[in-house]
């Protein structure tokens, strides 16, 4: 005989869905799923007769638990373990947050994330010099926020044999010589080297730890991409070892061999249980604004020496897409400039039945009118991640007046037919929720940032960032009908916050905060 836990919540002011807008005053939650939203009166007596748990709300509010469809929870656990570099302000904040890091670690490596250039007053990068100066005998890699690039200093840059080889994205002084700044696939040859130092048990480790903060910030599902064999090992670990706090969907980093590996083995989308499961590949088409590496169409405004590139081709990407899509699994295709968007629409354009396979292009930075409606054609699904706007304020300098109104169009794409799905690439953005739907709604708007009124016709309301945080991401997971709202017969993913999110002004938003979490109906997390 199999026995469910059963508990009934009372007098909450419970958001079964955003859309329809749907409310009820109580819940009833037996084993992992909910049975009954509606009245209180029914929910007690269940619960009385069958012997269940009651929780009174106290009219506190309770929203779906959020699903983050883009996240690096790997390298998030890593940089939550590292030193924290964003909203450093100048090259000497820099030195001395690394000064006094560097004073307490004991990694191989001395790790560091999140600092912006555009931020420092010196108007510059940071280069091997600056981190000679405060640490010489160790490595050191500090990776630019945007995880498209970072700086060495030069015991790393001689580890990883970049003052010899020839790659792509080392950057060099007038003598030829590397400055420690890397981007791209140079950056992601030092990532490799920081990797081999680490343990299943280390990713383990960090992937645990991020899964419980995601918990700590209501989010009850993550979309895993880039994850890596060994990354996959260490969640498989701790999925093995009933240790995962919340759902994880895995998007797997392309390689041939392993797409291959994966078809052998008779893997699919959706292959796994609620808690983990392997959906698809993640391929990257282009890098990012900040760096300047997204490939746009026409040269960047602020240095028309470059339209960036493609890290592939588009032979190279559309034999990787017909490949990943011929195995039964999902792609998710980072493109950020114009450019790399029309060669991921190209190799999508070349599939059949793209609107049911739900394949996702990620970022979707810079779009003209042309491609949105191509989207909307194809049924590409856009995971987008709306802090960008807030994080990228220099954005319209970068691409000029024309191109700026291209710049993160998310009501453009729901009003076309495109179905949105929220994330924040963390730990490229504030993992946080509310910080993302407070920039969806505002766009800047008490930022100044200098493009909010180019692009203000933007502003999602809060209502529409709510679904699109919730149903909108289950979908690009294919879990619409199980995750995503608090209908009856879904699981009992949930979140108490201290605030009804649709009564409160667009500047609170960011300061709601979460009390309770909830996974299959236990609690993952609270205050």
């Amino acid at each position: 005989m199999v026995l469910y836990l059963i508990r009934g919540f009372v007098n909450g002011n419970i958001y079964v869905s955003f859309k329809p807008l749907r409310k009820a005053e109580s819940m009833l939650v037996v084993g992992e799923k909910v049975a009954y939203v509606g009245e209180k009166g029914v929910v007690e007596a269940v619960v009385s007769r069958l012997g269940g748990e009651l929780v009174d709300l106290g009219g506190r509010t309770v929203l779906p638990g959020f699903i983050d469809a883009h996240v690096h929870p790997d390298e998030l656990g890593l940089y939550l373990s590292t030193l924290d570099l964003r909203g450093t302000r100048s090259i000497k904040e820099l030195k001395e947050r690394l000064r006094k890091y560097a004073e307490a670690a004991r990694t191989t490596w001395v790790l560091g994330h999140g600092w912006d250039q555009e931020l420092f007053e010196e108007g510059r990068w940071p280069t091997r010099y600056d981190l000679d100066e405060v640490v010489a005998e160790k490595p050191v890699l500090l990776s630019r926020i945007c995880l498209h690039a970072g700086v060495l200093n030069t015991k790393a840059v001689e580890l990883a044999g970049l003052f010899n080889l020839k790659l792509p994205g080392v950057l060099r002084d007038e003598l030829g010589v590397p400055t420690g700044v890397v981007k791209e696939e140079a950056f992601d040859l030092v990532r490799q080297k920081v990797e081999e130092t680490l343990t299943i048990e280390d990713y383990a480790e960090f992937i645990e730890r991020a899964l419980h903060y995601a918990a700590s910030m209501g989010i009850t599902t993550v979309g895993f991409v880039s994850c890596g064999l060994k990354q996959l090992k260490a969640v498989f670990k701790l999925w093995s070892e009933k240790r995962l706090p919340v759902r994880v969907r895995v998007y797997l980093s392309y390689r041939d061999e392993l797409v291959e590996a994966v078809k052998q083995l008779g893997i699919r989308r959706g292959f796994g249980d609620g808690y983990l499961k392997i959906l698809g590949f993640k391929i990257l088409a282009d890098g990012s604004l900040g760096a300047r590496t997204a490939w746009l169409s026409e040269p960047y405004s602020d240095d028309p020496s470059t339209s960036g590139y493609p890290l592939l081709s588009e032979e190279e990407l559309k034999r990787a897409v017909r490949k990943v899509d011929e195995a039964g699994l999902q792609l998710a295709i980072h493109g950020i400039g114009d450019k790399a968007i029309d060669m991921v629409l190209h190799a999508y354009m070349e599939l059949n039945k793209t609107r049911e396979k739900r394949h996702r292009l990620e970022h979707a930075s810079v779009l003209r009118d042309d491609q949105v409606e191509l989207m909307a054609e194809l049924g590409v699904v856009a995971v987008v991640q709306p802090h960008f706007v807030i994080s990228d304020w220099w954005v319209k300098n970068r691409l000029g007046e024309k191109r700026v109104h291209w710049v993160y169009r998310f009501k453009t794409l729901a009003e076309k037919g495109v179905e949105l799905a929220f994330s924040t690439d963390s730990p490229v953005e504030p993992l946080n929720p509310w910080e993302t739907v407070y920039a969806a709604v505002t766009r800047g708007k008490y930022e100044n940032v200098p493009y909010y009124e180019d692009t203000r016709e933007e502003c999602l309301s809060t209502l529409d960032s709510l679904h699109y945080y919730t149903w909108g991401s289950a979908y690009a997971l294919f879990e619409e009908d199980a995750l995503g709202s608090l209908e009856e017969g879904k699981y009992a993913d949930f979140v108490v916050v201290d605030r009804d999110p649709l009564v409160v002004s667009e500047e609170e938003l960011k300061s709601i905060r979460v009390l309770e979490t909830y996974v299959g109906g236990k609690k993952a997390w609270s205050l």
